[in-house]
């Protein structure tokens, strides 16, 4: 399922494809705005997104085996609720 198919299902809930698509984009620019102030968006029965930090680390350069240093970064994390994942069990 991609972005569309996520606003047509929506679309049958709600009025209008117009007012599901709002709506997609009104949650993912929420959560994004989150992740970029450093607060973590739990969403009871479905998971937590946040950010984490990854370390500095040195790794290597798969077509010349040359060894490259990776800089420290944030990165978005999703961790799934107990919820969600016993309903794809």
């Amino acid at each position: 399922m991609n972005k569309s198919d996520l606003v047509n299902e929506i679309a049958k809930v709600v009025s209008t494809k117009k007012e599901a698509q709002a709506a997609v984009d009104a949650v993912f620019a929420s959560i994004t705005n989150a992740l970029k102030k450093k607060e973590s968006v739990t969403l009871i029965g479905f998971g937590t997104f946040k950010v984490a930090e990854r370390k500095a680390r040195t790794g290597r350069n798969p077509q010349t085996g040359a060894s490259i240093k990776i800089s420290a970064r944030k990165a978005p994390r999703f961790i799934p609720g107990k919820a969600l994942k016993d309903s794809v069990q």
